[in-house]
């Protein structure tokens, strides 16, 4: 059986205030391209549909459009609720919905109760397991206790106990949305520790033929069976040196994993972090296959230069984030800002804190007139006031 699998599509977010809706729809059609051309015989989207509970309406119909494409193309899709989503909203009308093809697995009460589908050689059973927050399910499931390795373990539990009541032979496939020990996370994924603890061992998923993973957002393999599809467009400029591609798995007779391809989602524009001194990145011959790049620049100049994003605008327009980590000079003794203030004027301390925030770099001369001119101004105020009384 063959199965495409994908997730994490955080449908309506965007990427520092560029709306990538537009890059969203086109990896839907390409999705459903793909489903054609590969002739998939299954859909698996492990999570994270929406990128937030209560999604814009055009993210809604965007994923609408998407639902009605997938139905059309007559290929089964199962998608379970990621920890972005809202389980209930995104649940709405999954019985109708059901009838046309489309398995909609979002209430842990049904993670016993597999989507079952059919091939030349037997059944393949599809348990959806949805996100799983500890402390809103840890009863239902009758977990040991309220954390994600517990919930995850009395979910697998009731995986296992029906696949045992199933003929021999039954292949299995398990969508989970979780982080998984052995994987690299980035920085666009949302925080999901419990009690210090956030990832769980793969060996919870012991027993099933192929886990289909999603949360974390970089294509990963923890095992040849155990493996994260990451989201088909970057979220964050810690993903850009990720490929984004979805994995088309094989699943052969006796359920190994015959075959495992990468296949590549449309990049709506290439990532880029350039790092350096202003007058450096703005003449470095070696930059320009960025410039048409979303840009994170990170500056170096041991002082702030003047309009420094009007300026790598010019050569890069598509910079979205400027960073500032300046060079430090001998004159930095790496001795804390309290430590500085010991035994100093206010001017002093004035001085010295401009170099602290300037990586080292003191005020010249007309800096240093106008600091000392709003000081006299400070001061003669005050004695007026003190007069006035």
């Amino acid at each position: 059986m063959r199965l495409l699998h994908t997730s994490d599509w955080h449908l309506g977010r965007s990427f520092h205030r560029v709306g990538l809706l537009d890059a969203q729809a086109a990896f839907l059609e390409h999705l459903v391209a793909t489903v054609h051309e590969h002739r998939v015989d299954a859909v698996l989207v492990a999570g994270d549909v929406y990128d937030r509970a209560v999604p814009p309406l055009p993210a809604v119909e965007l994923f609408d459009t998407a639902l009605h494409r997938l139905a059309d193309a007559g290929v089964p899709t199962v998608m379970i609720s990621g920890n972005h989503d809202s389980a209930r909203r995104l649940g709405v009308g999954a019985g109708l919905i059901e009838r046309a093809g489309i398995h909609l697995r979002t209430d842990p009460a049904g993670i016993g109760t597999p989507v079952v589908l059919t091939d030349a050689h037997g059944e393949v059973a599809l348990y959806g397991l949805p996100y799983l927050e500890p402390a809103l399910v840890r009863d239902q499931l009758g977990a040991a206790k309220a954390g994600h390795e517990a919930v995850l373990t009395a979910a697998m539990d009731r995986v296992r106990a029906d696949l045992a009541r199933r003929p021999a032979g039954t292949r299995s496939v398990v969508l989970a949305h979780a982080f998984v020990a052995g994987g690299a996370p980035s920085d666009s994924e949302r925080d999901i520790t419990v009690g210090g603890v956030a990832a769980v061992p793969t060996g919870i998923f012991d027993g099933v033929d192929y886990v289909a993973l999603g949360h974390l957002h970089g294509s990963q393999t923890l095992a040849p069976r155990v493996r994260y599809s990451g989201s088909p467009l970057a979220y964050s400029f810690s993903e850009a040196d990720h490929r984004k591609t979805m994995w088309l798995i094989d699943l052969g007779p006796d359920g190994a994993v015959d075959t495992a391809e990468r296949l590549d989602c449309p990049v709506p524009r290439p990532l880029a972090r350039i790092r350096g001194r202003l007058d450096d990145l703005l003449d470095d011959p070696a930059l320009t296959p960025h410039e048409q790049s979303w840009v994170e620049a990170t500056l170096t100049d041991p002082a702030r230069p003047a309009e420094p994003m009007a300026r790598l605008t010019a050569r890069f327009p598509h910079t979205l984030n400027l960073v500032f980590d300046p060079e430090r000079t001998g004159s930095d003794t790496g001795a804390s800002y309290a430590q500085r203030l010991r035994d100093r004027t206010d001017q002093q301390i004035a001085e010295d804190f401009v170099a602290h925030v300037r990586g080292g770099a003191t005020l010249d001369g007309p800096e240093r007139t106008v600091l000392y001119g709003a000081f006299d101004d400070v001061r003669v105020d005050t004695a007026e006031r003190e007069v006035g009384r």
